[in-house]
């Protein structure tokens, strides 16, 4: 018989060699809670509860997963991100706080209007979309993604956390122009990873996070930011707000082809670890 803690320990114990002592105990809490439902606070008040077997080889089983290379967040099939908890699959990208400081910053240029009408490309599990249907008052959202794997987790995701998310497929690299300006804002965080860049990236996520959502070629590190500008043009209403997650290698370039492209106001911010990670502009 194996109680709640012991087994939290034991987690713990296993996954350290492989994770370091600080990520091994976050992986080994988000197994307690998301398949035992045993949070912090329940499993210091009541971890002498004993787990049934069945629990107990949903864990291990998670646990084999982490082990073999997997994150863990695909490994239990969800993650946080502001606030809420997605469904996630090797179909879509696992949300990143990166990702969470480009959805405050919409809010907190944005979340004082009402009868917002946005879209998010590239929308992968739906997190921005459903982060920014949630915060900003009264919004219509639309989301789209060339996958059809991610836009079923994305339909899942919206349908648990947010009403009123359009979802639909579409190839942000040809997106059609719209017969009139129909936005107050486009948010995108698509694809900007060189292929240079791996040889520094996670084996976790070089061998399990979808290829389609982090790769751009090496010589046109702009490709999808220059598609969806064009588009942008066309599609936002006067004063719409474009709102980029970038490469922090990219920030300048980025800046100069949004000036160039006739959008102005355009600012290159920084994310929580001090890199260029945002760009702003208006139509």
């Amino acid at each position: 018989m194996t109680t709640a803690r012991e087994k939290y320990s034991a987690l713990k114990a296993r996954l350290t060699p492989l994770l370091g002592e600080g990520e091994a105990e976050g992986a080994a809490r988000i197994l307690m809670e998301d398949i035992a439902g045993f949070d912090w606070r329940k499993l210091f008040a009541d971890g002498d509860r004993t787990l049934l077997d069945f629990t107990l080889a949903k864990l291990d089983a998670a646990a084999d997963r982490i082990v073999a290379g997997e994150p863990v967040q695909y490994a239990v099939g969800r993650a946080r991100f502001c606030g809420m908890d997605l469904e996630v699959s090797p179909a879509v990208l696992i949300p990143r706080p990166e990702t969470e400081g480009l959805v405050d910053i919409i809010v907190d240029r944005l979340g004082s209007r009402r009868d917002l009408h946005g879209l998010d490309v590239c929308t992968g599990s739906g997190c921005i979309a459903i982060a920014l249907a949630r915060a900003l008052p009264f919004s219509s959202i639309e989301a789209c993604d060339i996958s059809d794997e991610a836009l079923a987790i994305a339909l899942i995701n919206a349908g648990k956390l947010a009403q009123g998310i359009e979802l639909f497929k579409a190839d942000a690299l040809n997106l059609p122009a719209p017969a009139t300006p129909t936005f107050d804002f486009i948010v995108s965080n698509p694809p900007y990873v060189l292929p240079s860049e791996k040889a520094s990236m996670d084996a976790r996520v070089l061998d399990h996070e979808p290829a389609l959502a982090l790769f751009v070629p090496e010589d046109k590190p702009l490709l999808f930011y220059e598609a969806i500008a064009s588009y942008a043009r066309d599609a936002l209403r006067p004063e719409g707000s474009l709102f980029f997650e970038i490469n922090e290698t990219q920030g300048r370039p980025m800046a100069k082809m949004l000036s160039d492209a006739g959008f102005r106001d355009v600012e290159i911010l920084k994310d929580y670890t001090g890199r260029d990670r945002y760009a702003i502009a208006l139509r």
